[in-house]
């Protein structure tokens, strides 16, 4: 029986990923990550999977991103057994990162049982606890990059450095064909690190495989080329701009990788002068102050490992730990930077510096990379003039910029350039990874330049069974988790909070306090019209 190959996340999104093989009577994973966005997605992370954990004997990870490894601790709490495999850099990054994001879990469920508890709802139990993390790190195993392991009895693996992040792999996988026939080869992209990557070489990978599987983040767009250095001097400009308006620059950035890069550029545009060389730089994330010295720990393995080095212990970067020393940093007056997690502005402490900041008018905030659709980055970026973060309402009078040539994903040329170098491919290229321009947009560029390639975007929980002669949709007999329209789009709950915000001001928008109790009553009869 030919394999079949599953897609339960990263379809039509830009998170979750997760790839279930099923081989004959064995299943692996390859990837097993959060889903992010909007609440409709976010959901997922709390249903069961779409698979019993059990009957997996393995997961291959790509690289330790949480939307590609965050629901490792959940497989493994719901009786998943076997072993992980992954660089030995992502196994680092991983031991702090699932405990972090564990912790993250249980500190914002706590809040919001807090608050379930004040209304009368129901006490809600994080996805998985620091505990379910720490268990999930003994099954992880190293493997190298362009050495062969044996995953199952008939499945073999091994990684190519991917160029995204520091450990990041594209995963080759082989399954020996039927009566000793010819083994079948399926090719995982992982996430692809673009051309002028700060801390990484460019990506590799083996060429003539039978299946790829590619991601397609950036699929639909060519970011500007730029150099190392021009990108720096970019910054720099980016960064006067916000000290002459006098107040502090915001940075939301992931923690890995992404803040490690924006350090080095930052050292070395205060050490030529070019940015005032006294301000202040918090690293306020306590992951991204764990994942430093990992990446110091393996500077060997990285470009501009020594300029890196003296970056992390330069005397105007400061990493801050407690919640005190975090809060602390707002009192501060005048021009400072700030770098915290996360990189969308969904979590973490870079939410309480937006609230104490984006109602400034001399305040900067600077994305640093993708804002998926939903995410609180992605509204800020769409021009929200209000935006609702903890329950709280924020008018939005800060400068909202976005300077994304630090992304860890190659862009539209440079994807069609890596699946190019992986010719000939004989079957089926799946594109995922990518919201609907970037899906699509992949596919115009790719069916261009190579007519004869089948070029398929397969839906949240479609299967195909993979065959030497082509793939195959197969039925899986289970409805879909999330209807393909819900994936990667605001839904429900981003219409909720700005209507919620579209009362509040229209009710104080009113004359007096007769016209604001007209306005509630209008409200309120329509509430009881669609109710009734």
């Amino acid at each position: 029986m030919n394999p079949v190959l599953r897609f339960h996340g990263a379809a039509h999104g830009v998170t979750g990923s997760c790839y279930e093989l099923e081989v004959g009577t064995r299943r692996l994973l390859v990837d097993c990550g959060l889903f992010q966005g909007s609440k409709s997605e976010k959901a997922l992370n709390y249903g069961d999977f779409p698979f019993e954990p059990a009957l997996v004997d393995a997961v291959i990870l790509t690289h330790a991103h949480i939307d590609h490894s965050g629901l490792l601790p959940k497989l493994v709490r719901h009786g998943f057994t076997g072993s992980i495999h992954a660089t030995s850099a992502t196994i680092d990054l991983c031991s702090v990162m699932l405990p972090d994001s564990a912790h993250i879990q249980e500190m914002e469920v706590e809040n919001l049982n807090r608050r379930n508890a004040q209304r009368g709802r129901p006490l809600v139990s994080p996805i998985y606890t620091m505990q379910d993390a720490t268990a999930c790190m003994t099954q992880f195993r190293a493997g190298e990059y362009d050495v062969w392991s044996t995953i199952t009895d008939s499945v073999r693996a091994r990684f190519w450095n991917a160029g995204h992040l520091l450990g990041s792999t594209s995963v080759e996988i082989e399954i020996d064909g039927e009566h000793a026939g010819t083994p079948l080869r399926v090719l995982f992209s992982g996430d692809i690190g673009p051309g002028h990557k700060l801390l990484q070489t460019d990506p590799q990978s083996p060429s003539g495989v039978d299946y790829l599987i590619c991601e397609s983040t950036y699929g639909d767009r060519d970011r500007p080329e730029v150099t190392r250095e021009e990108r720096r001097l970019m910054l720099g400009q980016e960064v006067r701009h916000a000290a002459e308006a006098g107040g502090p620059l915001i940075i939301p950035s992931f923690a890995v990788e992404r803040t490690q890069e924006l350090l080095v550029d930052l050292f070395l545009l205060a050490e030529s002068g070019a940015i005032p060389a006294a301000a202040p730089i918090f690293v306020d994330s306590p992951l991204a102050t764990r994942a430093s010295a990992i990446f110091e720990r393996h500077a060997s393995e990285i470009v501009d490992g020594n300029v890196l080095r003296r970056a992390l212990n330069s005397g105007n970067i400061r990493f801050t730990e407690t919640v005190e020393q975090s809060k602390a940093i707002n009192r501060l007056a005048g021009f400072f930077i700030v770098i915290a997690a996360s990189g969308m502005c969904d979590a973490g402490r870079i939410r309480h510096h937006l609230k104490a900041n984006l109602w400034k008018k001399n305040a900067t905030v600077m994305m640093a990379g993708y804002q998926a659709q939903g995410s609180l980055g992605r509204i800020l970026l769409d021009g929200a003039a209000r935006v609702r973060i903890q329950g709280e309402e924020i008018n939005v009078k800060a400068h909202i910029s976005h300077f994304d040539l630090y992304s860890g994903h190659a862009d539209a040329s440079e994807l069609v350039s890596w699946v190019k170098s992986r010719l000939p491919i004989s079957q089926t290229i799946f594109l995922t990874h990518g919201e609907e321009d970037g899906l699509t947009g992949l596919q115009e560029r790719l069916k261009a330049a190579f007519p004869e390639s089948e070029v398929t975007l397969p839906l949240i929980d479609d299967a195909y069974e993979l065959g030497q002669t082509g793939s195959r949709q197969v039925d899986v007999n289970r409805p879909r988790r999330l209807k393909p329209e819900k994936v990667a789009r605001l839904d429900w709950h981003n219409d909720l909070t700005k209507l919620l915000m579209d009362v509040t001001e229209s009710v104080n928008a009113a004359a007096d306090e007769r016209s604001r109790a007209a306005t509630i009553r209008r409200l309120r009869r329509a509430l009881e019209t669609n109710t009734n």
